[in-house]
């Protein structure tokens, strides 16, 4: 049998193999190309972002600190505007006038010291401004919303420098009305002591006029004496040794005594502001009881007994004053029994209020 010639075809998988390969490498190259170039944009864009965003909130803290700024400021314009009205509607007494100066002065120290903050702020905001425009300088790629943001920074400033300028304004009117005041305040505690002076002086006439009435209508006798503005009783008239209970001749007396007083306080006129003061007084001899544990208690208890008795013969209670100084205000320090009668006493002093 004939051998039979095989032809063969030509085998192509070999180069097929090698060109994918070689297509296969070329594909990959260009991918290590693409990631290794979008990396390093990746990393260009991300150090952008963070110079942007890190302005972004530089200028946010800046603007919320203006804003702050503008809320103070309008707060102290309406502190002073207060502060001026209640200057102008309360002149009536010194003292209320000398408290609201010194509050006056006090906040026109805050005003100084406000407009020393706001320039120190401004300061600040100048360098912080002058560093962002260094930043934007040196950074060319940032966008037109931090430039603009920049802008608005300027014209706040330009506000702010603005208010700054109508605090100080406003503080020399301060100075100019806190000026005025005290020479309206001098001048009331002028007119206030010559009208204290001309009511003491008022006092004084209807004091002696009492004093004089009282001594016609008592008597002129051992007991009783008017020493300076005082008009003295000695206790033994009118209380027992160791009581504070008024005795008959004790309730006679200051019958009199309240006769003539309500005479002569229909004579006074309605703007003397007078009171009949009372004041108790012992001798430097101790007293121990249940009901007068010292002698305080028991010259407080005789001068509140004059008073209620008083008060029952229609004197107004709001007239009367009860003080008792046991033993520690005497008029005699000697040794002697008479020393020490003269310092048992009742007191009556007419006094303005």
């Amino acid at each position: 049998m004939a051998a039979r010639r095989v032809r063969r075809s030509p085998d192509i998988w070999p180069g097929f193999v090698d060109a994918l390969a070689s297509l296969v490498m070329v594909v990959v190259f260009v991918l290590l190309v693409f990631l290794v170039a979008q990396f390093f944009l990746g990393q260009a864009l991300s150090n952008r972002n963070q110079v942007i965003g890190s302005l972004g909130r530089e200028l946010a803290a800046l603007v919320d600190q203006l804003s702050l700024e503008k809320g103070a400021s309008a707060q102290l314009r309406a502190d002073l505007a207060r502060l001026t009205e209640d200057l102008k509607s309360t002149q009536a007494e010194r003292d209320a006038q000398a408290e609201k100066a010194a509050l006056l002065s006090h906040d026109i120290a805050a005003l100084e010291a406000l407009k020393a903050e706001l320039e120190g702020k401004i300061g600040a905001l100048d360098a912080a401004l002058g560093e962002s425009r260094m930043r934007a300088a040196d950074e060319r790629r940032v966008s037109e919303e931090a430039r603009a943001q920049a802008a608005l920074l300027n014209r706040q400033l330009d506000v702010l420098r603005q208010d700054l300028a109508r605090i100080a304004a406003a503080l020399d009117a301060s100075d100019a009305r806190d000026r005025d005041q005290k020479v309206q305040i001098a001048d009331l505690g002028k007119r206030l002591n010559a009208a204290l002076a001309a009511k003491v002086e008022e006092l004084q006439k209807y004091r002696s006029e009492f004093f004089g009435r009282l001594r016609k209508v008592l008597g002129d006798r051992p007991g009783i004496r008017v020493e300076g503005d005082r008009f003295i009783f000695q206790s033994e008239l009118l209380f027992d040794t160791g009581s504070d209970a008024l005795g008959d001749r004790g309730q006679g007396e200051v019958r009199k005594l309240a006769a003539t007083l309500k005479d002569i306080t229909r004579q006074m006129p309605k703007d003397i502001n007078w009171v009949l003061r009372i004041d108790g007084h012992t001798d430097r001899r101790p007293i121990t009881s249940d009901r007068f544990p010292s002698n305080w208690e028991l010259s407080t208890a005789r001068a509140i007994g004059v008073v209620r008795a008083l008060v029952a013969e229609g004197i107004a209670p709001e007239r009367l004053a009860a003080a008792g100084f046991g033993e520690f205000q005497p008029l005699d320090n000697g040794p002697g029994e008479v020393a020490l009668a003269r310092n048992r006493r009742i007191e009556f002093r007419l006094d303005q209020r």
